[in-house]
């Protein structure tokens, strides 16, 4: 690194203050260890030196630039004067020959020279010279040319322990990153494992579940639980926001809808008889609301679709909460949108629920699914939208729930142009294939 024109600025600056610094003490402190000077004039040498010493600096001498290169191999040399006519080697040719011996410390450079034309001057500093002077020298310019020198050492020093301090930190900040990379691996896969299995089959029909987060870990979950021997429950839930606080909530909401604990799944009402049955939805979606508001002092929200399904009857019963509308195909028409909207859960104390019913007949299929997928966007920026999602599953309606959910994923990645999400996606099917006769 050579600020030539900063030096250059500061050393002119330096010269109208040579007067003063002549007087100044001969232990001024922060000065260099060493001086290198190199003069073919022994004489020369000898006065530079005397002035050198005098001012408290420690000063080694070379005859020429090859003597001076291999003193500076060898010596922490910060600081160097050199005269421009020297045999063999001429100071512009030992300033090159020094700047690429790849030093750790910046060497400040000095041409001494008889030479004063511009066009010589610029040799010198293209040379890789940091100033120069004329001849015959003065010492009060030399010192206040050594003091500008001095300065520039000082700054470039600072500027070394604070990129050493800043490496240090980087280094420990890869650390904690790997750590933290390392810990939010194992946590996509804990989350990951909320969907314990993607292919269920029950005598009534088949499951298909996929959840795909965007990043490491999201904030989306998808899920089937056993009410009792004719009902299972379904849903598909979204919160708010991304990253590890998203996940934490999903994991808590996936213990309130836990088809492992039943007593503890606030969808589920346990009977006298010691048995399970289905709660309303809307009723569950109202509980979890307030409990919401109440208790876990969050500012996330979360948004869903839960549906109970008799199996013997085919009836089911859904609310939506602000989440995007469960869509049902029925073989030989088009998809239908269920659902009104509603409101997200966990914005607003004591809000209204609904559930509303719907009658299933063997070969429907219900998909529940997060605005993950209809929201993502192909590189125009244009998004999928629900539409786009209903012509697709359309089109796709011979697929079995495990082949789908794999295509739609592969479509999803088609669409966006992209093997990563910027959305959590996941998806739920349901086929009914009626009763059990």
């Amino acid at each position: 690194m050579t600020p030539t024109s900063q030096i250059k600025s500061v050393a002119q600056t330096s010269t109208s203050a040579s007067l003063d610094w002549e007087g100044a003490s001969d232990t001024d402190p922060a000065v260099p260890q060493r001086v290198l000077v190199v003069d073919d004039s022994r004489m020369q040498r000898r006065l530079l030196a005397t002035n050198l010493k005098k001012w408290g600096y420690e000063v080694i001498e070379a005859s020429s630039g090859a003597e001076g290169l291999e003193l500076c191999r060898k010596e922490n040399v910060s600081l160097i004067l050199s005269d421009w006519m020297m045999p063999e080697m001429t100071g512009p040719e030992f300033c090159r020959a020094f700047r690429k011996l790849g030093r750790d410390n910046y060497g400040y450079f000095i041409l001494l020279t008889s030479k004063g034309s511009s066009e010589e001057v610029a040799e010198g500093l293209n040379s890789g010279a940091d100033d120069f002077l004329t001849k015959p020298i003065g010492s009060g310019e030399l010192r206040a040319r050594l003091r500008a020198g001095e300065r520039v050492l000082q700054m470039q020093a600072a500027l070394v322990e604070k990129n050493e301090a800043v490496n240090t930190a980087l280094q420990r900040i890869e650390t904690l990153y790997d750590a933290l990379n390392h810990d939010l691996s194992e946590a996509r896969h804990l989350q990951q494992s909320l969907v314990r299995e993607t292919d269920i089959t029950i005598p009534e029909g088949r499951v298909g579940l996929n959840l795909t987060p965007s990043g490491h870990v999201g904030g989306d979950l998808v899920g089937k639980f056993r009410v009792n021997a004719h009902q299972i429950g379904l849903f598909s839930l979204d919160v708010s926001g991304h990253g590890v606080t998203s996940a934490l909530m999903t994991a808590r909401l996936a213990g309130y809808l836990s088809g492992l604990t039943p007593s503890q799944n606030m969808a589920l009402r346990r009977l006298k008889t010691g048995e399970f049955t289905a709660r309303d939805p809307a009723e569950t979606v109202s509980a979890l609301n307030e409990l919401l508001l109440r208790e876990l002092e969050t500012e996330h929200y979360f948004t869903i679709a839960m549906s109970i399904v008799d199996l013997r009857s085919g009836m089911m019963r859904t609310v939506q909460a602000g989440h995007p509308h469960p869509i049902l195909q029925r073989q030989g028409h088009p998809p239908i949108q269920l659902g009104e909207g509603g409101m997200p859960v966990g914005l607003i104390q004591d809000a209204p629920f609904t559930s509303f019913e719907t009658q299933l007949f063997p070969g429907d299929r219900l998909v529940l699914y997060s605005d993950g997928i209809t929201e993502a966007e192909d590189p125009n920026g244009q998004m999928l939208e629900e539409e786009g999602l209903a012509a697709y599953l359309d089109s796709t309606r011979a697929l079995e729930s495990p082949e789908l959910l794999e295509d739609l994923l592969s479509t999803l990645r088609t669409y966006t142009r992209s093997d990563e999400f910027d959305d959590d996606v996941s998806a739920l099917v349901f086929d009914y294939e009626g009763p059990v006769t």
